[in-house]
């Protein structure tokens, strides 16, 4: 077993308890062990973890690889069961209640869905470039997505989409990452500045989103094409019909929406791409051609989906991150207090169970979700460097195991749990700083609770149960 991952694994589990106990210290309560306590339920949930994970690498390597299939379709049956007869708890019905205990299965769901993905992309000429196996690929993801999605867990449904790295490592062009981030960001233009207007009726947001799409449009064409001439002929089409538009505007000749131009021009563009590409018999200027296209009524649905497919604390929490309103004892009192924590906390921090906005539970869900400003608030900038360091660590470790593996199943399998608990600690750590919306998700080994320990420690010693036979499974 390669005792470099186990370390790391245990010094985060151990810190996440000393953190807990920080977090949650009640005066009537001061013994760590009190299992009345979270502090207490945590250590027994690690202890139970390590029992787990001792019982994995007990297992055979190849049975992960025969019975991914069955594991996935039981959790894809849990999931599903979670949704029919879960009970509503904080506004998601997530956790299924066995007695006196809640279990959630959705995160054991990313486990299963590694497997399964592991399985089925180490089978013999698999090419992710193939539009079959991209659709099976693609529905494997979506699948627990949907049906975490359906639980109201927004959060833990968008942490499957972190295997979009491990696809991107196996093959998967670097455009769809590309084109990820640009609907991602034309999403955010379009909210942010979609309602501030210039010329009387012109939105700054999607009048920024139309040109932004036409300049990735060129970039497109030099570098997949090496095509100059064509877009130096669209961008010079298009400001001079754009600046003709904003004069006739300025003049008071005829005020009209601007953005109205860009759509036309971009359908011309569209139109010119198909001719380029019947005249070229190249496929790639019909594709670039699709993407002004997908891009326009994308921007024209992100209104519609924000205003009723979000919820409203998720659209609130957006607006508060992209500063379109100040919420600082609603929706933005989380963040607030966190970054009034971690910020308190100077550079060597106030000491061991010195903290004051924890100590007086200014900080909601400070053990759970936002359990780095604990560590923030407590230890300083030296202690959260140090545990940033930690996970840095094992992400670099897990990915040095990963290239070692013999196998294709195995390899895959180790990014699975790379991409995974990288989203986690970025989405959690950045959220807690106020750098991105709160979504909910756990910092792995870290914060309270049962479920995502137990989940994490399955994840992390499936890999390092298949890294020790990786010279059988050559």
């Amino acid at each position: 077993m390669d005792w470099w991952t186990f370390s790391l694994y245990v010094i985060l589990a151990v810190f996440g308890c000393i953190s807990i106990y920080g977090a949650s210290y009640d005066f009537d309560h001061t013994s760590f062990f009190d299992i009345s306590q979270r502090s207490g339920k945590q250590m027994v949930w690690l202890g139970m973890s390590l029992c787990i994970g001792v019982l994995i690498l007990h297992i055979e390597a190849n049975n992960f690889f025969s019975w991914s299939f069955f594991i996935y379709l039981a959790m894809m049956g849990v999931l599903l069961l979670t949704v029919v007869v879960a009970p509503e708890i904080k506004g998601s019905r997530s956790w299924l209640v066995i007695g006196p205990f809640s279990i959630q299965p959705a995160e054991f769901a990313k486990f299963a869905t590694c497997l399964v993905l592991s399985r089925f992309m180490s089978s013999y000429n698999f090419n992710i470039n193939h539009s079959r196996n991209a659709i099976i690929v693609a529905g494997i993801i979506l699948l627990p997505m949907m049906l975490v999605f359906f639980q109201n867990e927004t959060g833990t449904a968008l942490v499957f989409l972190s295997l979009m790295m491990m696809l991107y490592r196996e093959g998967m062009p670097g455009i769809i990452l590309f084109l990820m981030v640009c609907f991602a960001g034309f999403f955010l233009i379009g909210i942010r500045f979609g309602d501030i207007y210039f010329l009387t009726n012109t939105s700054w947001g999607q009048f920024a989103v139309l040109l932004i799409t036409l300049l990735v449009v060129c970039g497109m064409l030099l570098i997949y094409r090496k095509d100059h001439q064509t877009p130096k002929m669209l961008l010079t089409w298009n400001l001079v019909f754009l600046g003709v538009g904003v004069l006739v505007n300025v003049f008071g000749w005829w005020m009209f929406n601007i953005c109205y131009l860009q759509l036309i021009l971009l359908a011309l563009t569209f139109i010119y791409l198909a001719f380029q590409s019947l005249k070229t018999r190249s496929a790639v200027y019909l594709l670039i051609g699709f993407f002004t296209i997908a891009s326009a009524g994308f921007l024209y649905s992100t209104d519609y989906a924000f205003d009723e497919v979000l919820e409203p604390h998720q659209q609130i929490r957006i607006k508060v991150l992209l500063g379109m309103e100040d919420d600082p004892t609603g929706a933005g009192y989380n963040v607030n207090q966190s970054k009034i924590a971690i910020g308190s906390g100077g550079f060597f921090g106030k000491g061991f169970l010195n903290g004051t906005q924890t100590k007086l539970k200014y900080v909601p869900e400070q053990d759970t979700d936002f359990i780095f400003c604990t560590v923030g608030e407590e230890q300083g900038f030296v202690g959260s460097v140090i545990v940033l360091g930690l996970y840095i660590g094992l992400l670099l470790r897990l990915i040095t195991l990963a290239e070692r593996q013999q196998s294709a199943f195995s390899r895959i399998y180790g990014y699975c749990v790379v991409s995974i608990l990288f989203f986690h600690v970025f989405i959690n750590i950045g959220m807690v700083l106020g750098l991105l919306p709160v979504i909910g998700i756990p910092l792995p080994f870290f914060s309270y609770g049962g479920s995502s320990l137990w989940a994490f420690t399955i994840l992390l010693f499936i890999f390092l149960r298949l890294d020790a036979d990786r010279e059988q499974r050559r």
